[in-house]
């Protein structure tokens, strides 16, 4: 039997448990109905199906959705709940009967997920800070700053502690170094303080140039619509962003735009979308189309209007050292930001083998393992010299893979980054990961 025929022939017993819920007798239902007791007790068997204007009456009489008697619990929630039995590591769950259960205790049901979904919240923002601690350069720079200047405090006072008589001038040095060293020590401790102040601003602390560019691209969901243009100036689209803080940011901005307006004036935008349509997010069908190299349909999905796209996708490009340029991050698949990224990704096989994509179906560790299509090229950059090595960046697009039922074949298992990453068996781990066992 079909799930949506077991789903039908439930709607009867959902009725029953919505009606005792209610408090309400058998006959008052069917009189307010507008039946008799005895048909709806043979829907509330299941013995006769329901559906339209009758459906929606009851549905109105006992306070819910139509869809909560002929779906039961939302398929969200369903899953949810098959994720928190999942992640608790444990057998104990019956996992079969979780929709028997978020129908039957819908409030219990809704209370695991809101819990589960909480938890994993939690785990994110500890992740995030994690990360921040070990990576953040703002950060380094002024530990950094505050460990030299007490240690720095510490010697001179060690000295005036120590030595017996001292030259009245060089006692009076030691003391304006003291003197200097102290508001030192307390102006570096103030800007730490109001850099880790938990204010409204404060998730949105940015420490690179390279940041703010990533926080400017999402503002404007990664597409321009002003760099559709045969004429656009991509230059002009920096001068007034409030993310873009500084010179070097807005360079890489504009440089990044700049690539977004030749690669539209390449692949415009009306017969993109037709063609995109036609093959979907198909990059060699799409290449093919438009006579062009793949890195260019890569980046041209990634900044398509959400509305053209015929689902989520995400985008990342690295250069030779592994350094994340570009990221345009897809639900279900983090994206590190600091530190380094796993080395099983896609993005960097192909780096070792240049002109060649490759496709990958991965699974990301974590709490809600998703899976995705990874298609990787690493392709280089320009014209290469014959003196020089060629410039090569790698380019990774992120297909998100609908579940549908069927085997999935082989899904390789990636991470986020090593810090982060709960597989204990990674022969590429760099480093412990800070998630304890059953985090």
């Amino acid at each position: 039997m079909s799930p949506a025929m077991t789903r039908d022939t439930l709607t009867g017993s959902r009725i029953r448990e919505r009606r005792l819920m209610a408090g309400l007798r058998q006959a008052d239902l069917a009189r307010d109905a507008g039946i008799s007791a005895s048909y709806l007790n043979l829907i509330e068997h299941n013995r006769r199906r329901i559906g339209g204007k009758l459906l929606v009456t009851i549905a109105t009489i006992l306070g819910v959705e139509p869809a909560m008697l002929t779906e039961g619990a939302t398929a969200t929630l369903v899953a949810t709940l098959r994720a928190a039995a999942a992640d608790a590591g444990t057998d104990a769950a019956e996992i079969a009967r979780t929709e028997e259960f978020a129908r039957r205790f819908p409030g219990w049901a809704e209370v695991l997920a809101a819990a589960h979904r909480r938890l994993a919240s939690l785990e994110r923002v500890i992740e995030t800070l994690s990360d921040r601690l070990t990576h953040d350069p703002q950060l380094a720079a002024s530990l950094h700053e505050l460990l030299s200047t007490a240690a720095a405090i510490r010697s001179t006072a060690s000295i005036l502690a120590e030595t017996g008589e001292i030259d009245a001038e060089w006692r009076d040095r030691f003391h304006r170094n003291l003197n200097q060293d102290s508001r030192r020590l307390a102006e570096s401790s103030k800007a730490l303080v109001t850099y880790l102040d938990e204010s409204p601003d404060a998730g949105t602390a940015r420490g690179t140039p390279q940041e703010d560019v990533d926080a400017f691209l999402g503002a404007h969901e990664y597409h321009f619509p002003e760099l559709e243009q045969a004429d656009a100036d991509p230059a002009r689209s920096t001068q007034d962003a409030s993310e873009l803080t500084t010179d070097a940011a807005r360079q890489i901005a504009a440089a990044m735009l700049q690539r977004i307006a030749d690669d539209a004036r390449a692949l415009p935008l009306a017969p993109f979308r037709a063609a995109l349509a036609r093959h979907g997010p198909d990059p060699v069908a799409l290449a093919q189309d438009f006579s062009c190299e793949l890195p260019m349909v890569f980046r041209r999905l990634a900044a398509m209007p959400p509305e053209a796209l015929p689902g989520q996708l995400g985008l990342v490009i690295c250069d030779a050292a592994g350094s994340i340029l570009f990221r345009r991050p897809v639900a279900g698949f983090a994206l590190p930001r600091f530190g380094a990224c796993c080395p099983l990704w896609t993005l960097f096989s192909a780096l070792c083998r240049p002109l060649l994509p490759i496709r990958r179906r991965v699974e990301q560790a974590g709490r809600a393992p998703s899976r995705f299509d990874c298609l990787a090229i690493a392709w280089p950059e320009g014209v290469t010299d014959f003196d020089a090595d060629p410039l090569l960046r790698s380019y990774m697009l992120i297909l998100p893979v609908r579940e549908t039922g069927e085997p999935l074949g082989d899904v390789k298992q990636v991470g986020s980054s090593c810090r982060i990453c709960p597989r204990t068996d990674c022969r590429a781990r760099r480093e412990p990961s800070i998630l304890g066992e059953g985090f």
